[in-house]
C-alpha cells in the first residue's frame, strides 16, 4: 500500500454550454460540452496519522475548510473509517474562479489519491457520487473522459470520442468572475417565464473542430459581457487571432481559442501579450490525462 500519491488535475472548457430555466429548487438545468485540456494543478498527497492538511504556495486556494480537495479527502477518510489521515501539497497552475474547473479538479484527484491510499475501499460508483456532493463538474473530471456532453448539473454526461487534439490558449483575466454572480446577471436578462429551445444534436457529428465551431456558444457570455465589458474587449481580441473556435468558458472569467497549429497558437500569443490578462498555452487532449 503506498504512502504517497502524486496526481495531475487537469482543467476543463465548456465547448458549447446552454443554461435552461432555474428549476424548482433553485439551480438551473445546463447542456455542455466538456473537453479536457493539457493545463493541470498538481497533488502531492501523503498519509499521516490523523486529519487532513493542506500546503500550497498559492495564496489563491483559500481557506483550508473551502477547499474542494480538502473537503473531497474527508469524505474519502469518512467512508473509510478514518485509518489515517492526509496531508495535501497543491501546486496551484489554473487560474482560480476562472471557469476551468481547475478547484473540481483538485477535487476529484484528490478523491482519487486518497482512495488509492485507502487500496481503493471505496468503489468506483460510490466513488463518483461523493464526486456529484462535491460540484456539478466534479464527477465528469472525475473520468478519464477527453470529451463529454453533459446535462442537468452537468453532473450527468455520456462520454464521446475525443476530438483530435488541438492547440489552445487560455486568456485569464486579472479578475475573477464569481458563479453565483454570473448566474444573477443571466436571469435579470430574461424576460419572466424563459424556457430555452430544443436542441437536436448529432453525436456522431462531432468528430472535427468545424463541427464543433458551428455548434460552439455561451449562454453567458452577453449577460456577463454587459457587466464586464473588458471581458467583451478580450473576447474580441482574442476572436481577431483567427482561431477554429474562440468562446468564454464556463460562468468566466477565462476565454479560450482553439488553433489549426501550434504555429497560429503562439502567433495569437505573441498577438494579445497580457493587455488582456494572463495567456496560457495548452493543449487539448484526445485521449486519457497522461500520469504524472
Amino acid at each position: 500500500m503506498a504512502d504517497a500519491i502524486r496526481l495531475r488535475a487537469h482543467a476543463k472548457v465548456n465547448l458549447f454550454l446552454r443554461v435552461l430555466a432555474r428549476e424548482t429548487d433553485g439551480f438551473h438545468s445546463i447542456e455542455t460540452l466538456f473537453c479536457r485540456i493539457s493545463l493541470a494543478d498538481e497533488l502531492t498527497v501523503e498519509r499521516t496519522a490523523r486529519g487532513v492538511e493542506l500546503e500550497s504556495s498559492s495564496d489563491s486556494v483559500g481557506p483550508a475548510a473551502e477547499n474542494l480537495a480538502v473537503r473531497a479527502a474527508g469524505l474519502v477518510l469518512d467512508a473509510t473509517g478514518h485509518r489515517f489521515g492526509v496531508r495535501i501539497r497543491l501546486e496551484k497552475r489554473i487560474p482560480v474562479g476562472a471557469g476551468l474547473g481547475g478547484g473540481s479538479s483538485d477535487g476529484a484527484a484528490a478523491l482519487v489519491a486518497v482512495n488509492a491510499l485507502a487500496d481503493n475501499a471505496v468503489p468506483r460508483h460510490e466513488l463518483l457520487q461523493l464526486a456529484a456532493r462535491l460540484g456539478s463538474d466534479v464527477p465528469f473530471l472525475l473520468s478519464d473522459a477527453p470529451l463529454a456532453l453533459a446535462w442537468a448539473r452537468g453532473d450527468r454526461f455520456i462520454r464521446l470520442n475525443p476530438l483530435p487534439a488541438a492547440p489552445i490558449l487560455i486568456l485569464a483575466p486579472p479578475r475573477a468572475v464569481a458563479t453565483t454572480e454570473a448566474y444573477g446577471w443571466l436571469d435579470a436578462a430574461r424576460h419572466a417565464g424563459f424556457r430555452r429551445g430544443a436542441l437536436a444534436l448529432d453525436l456522431p457529428a462531432l468528430a472535427g473542430w468545424g463541427d464543433v465551431a458551428r455548434m460552439a456558444g455561451n449562454d453567458f457570455e452577453a449577460a456577463v459581457f454587459e457587466h464586464r465589458p473588458e471581458l467583451r474587449s478580450a473576447f474580441e481580441a482574442m476572436a481577431g487571432t483567427h482561431p477554429l473556435v474562440c468562446r468564454m468558458s464556463g460562468s468566466g472569467s477565462a476565454l479560450f481559442a482553439v488553433y489549426r497549429s501550434t504555429r497560429d497558437r503562439d502567433d495569437a500569443a505573441m498577438q494579445l501579450g497580457r493587455r488582456h490578462g494572463t495567456v496560457l498555452p495548452a493543449d487539448t487532449l484526445a485521449g486519457p490525462p497522461p500520469p504524472v
